[in-house]
């Protein structure tokens, strides 16, 4: 059923609003997947904040017009799914893990704010740890030095009562 021009106004709005945020979108042809494939795909892309939708290229196109991804318009040919997220990491992930389980889904390329990339950058990209996962280890970066700090502050009233201890045990002993 075809969209009247109002609805693909609509469309076109709701795509540009996410590409706005976006800073990486990925594209996939997914070229004779199940409907029960797309549903579980859908589900562990709304759970890790991923935008996934099947769009119009022509809808697409317009959306980008303008954008840090217009470059991705030469990329747009043939039944594309759209993989955009706010976390460079995340659609890429989200894409390429399905894609390893299921090989009706290929992965076409995608694009990062004023750059393109291929199958093997989406791939690579995919390997990346995410946002999270880095603002994790960086937190624990920063307080090796001060947890370490700490354990060597206690070590001095620990050796300390260790010593009264021994000294009390050997005076019982006596």
């Amino acid at each position: 059923m075809s969209l009247n021009r109002e609805e693909k106004a609509v469309v076109i709005e709701e795509v540009s609003a996410e590409v706005s945020k976006a800073q990486s979108i990925i594209i996939a042809e997914y070229r004779g997947l199940d409907v029960a494939s797309v549903t579980v795909l859908r589900k562990t892309a709304r759970e890790s904040g991923v935008y996934l939708r099947v769009l119009k290229n022509t809808l697409v196109r317009r959306a980008l017009a303008g954008t840090p991804f217009e470059g991705l318009t030469d990329q747009l040919v043939g039944p594309l799914m759209y993989a955009i997220s706010s976390d460079p990491v995340a659609a890429a992930k989200v894409l390429a893990e399905f894609a390893k389980s299921n090989d009706k889904l290929v992965i076409k390329g995608g694009a990062m704010p004023n750059s393109q990339l291929d199958v093997e950058g989406v791939k690579a990209l995919a390997t990346m740890p995410s946002r999270d996962e880095l603002l994790a280890k960086l937190m624990g970066t920063m307080q090796a030095p001060i947890t370490q700090f700490v354990r060597t502050l206690n070590e001095v009233p620990t050796k300390f009562v260790r010593g009264l201890a021994a000294v009390r045990d050997q005076k019982e002993a006596a």
